[in-house]
């Protein structure tokens, strides 16, 4: 898909939007959830769940079927900006320290961080894509990659399904609640607010208000449990998320539409 999408962007104010748009929610959002966490008394592990699944949003599993069934085709190569430059690179070096700052069991460096975004297909096919800029795919080339990035939505979907779990501990209820507030009330407003502020109207505005306000990250919370930052909390956030995210979103589109 990035092979096929990002050749089409071209080169103006409108590829800044998903970036600009995407770390003001993500920064704002860490903000609030740090804050919330003090101010609510949440235990050491609980505020590091929250600073993980709250902060980080689900731009592709959930992001590309939602935004492209809205907006059409033509959002994919702004949602590959709002991924790639905004939640992935966040995930790689802000994840990171998160995990090692809250679970106290892993040493981050600058190395490692590096590693994880040279490494990710993705990233490697965005250089890629970058790299042979101006060259022009055969046809066969071309309807080769259609049929590979066809099957994007169908497998997002199915790897959403597999990894739900919506099992809810209720002494959590209030982080719970707070994380789903911020993630999928607040992260919009703020990026309202944001292309309010610099007039940015269009396409690429609509599609990175809409990712704003996609649920949690799956990865992030895999990345949490996998440290012993509340593994039950962070399922249930990421569970009822992506359902509650079917009519948050739909309000959101029609709010900007």
């Amino acid at each position: 898909m990035i092979l096929l999408e990002v050749p089409k962007l071209t080169l103006s104010t409108d590829i800044i939007i998903p970036i600009v748009i995407s770390w003001s929610t993500m920064i704002v959002s860490a903000i609030l959830v740090w804050f919330s966490s003090r101010w609510l008394h949440f235990t050491h592990e609980v505020t590091g769940a929250l600073m993980l699944v709250t902060v980080l949003t689900n731009s592709t599993f959930v992001g590309i079927p939602i935004i492209n069934a809205y907006i059409g085709n033509e959002s994919l190569p702004f949602i590959i900006v709002y991924d790639q430059i905004g939640t992935f690179l966040a995930l790689s070096t802000y994840g990171t320290f998160i995990v090692a700052f809250y679970a106290h069991k892993t040493k981050v460096n600058l190395s490692m961080i590096v590693t994880k975004v040279v490494i990710f297909p993705p990233f490697i096919s965005l250089v890629v894509t970058v790299m042979i800029s101006g060259h022009i795919f055969a046809s066969e080339t071309i309807s080769f990659l259609e049929t590979l990035a066809s099957l994007i939505v169908p497998l997002a979907l199915l790897a959403v399904g597999l990894q739900l779990q919506f099992k809810l501990p209720r002494h959590e209820l209030q982080a719970f609640s707070l994380s789903l507030l911020i993630k999928l009330i607040i992260a919009p407003t703020v990026a309202i607010i944001t292309a309010y502020i610099f007039d940015w109207e269009g396409l690429a505005t609509d599609v990175s208000i809409m990712e704003a306000g996609m649920p949690p990250m799956i990865t992030a919370a895999a990345m949490a449990s996998m440290v012993g930052l509340a593994p039950r909390l962070c399922s249930a956030i990421v569970g009822y998320g992506i359902l509650l995210s079917f009519a948050t979103t739909a309000l959101l589109y029609m709010a900007i539409t």
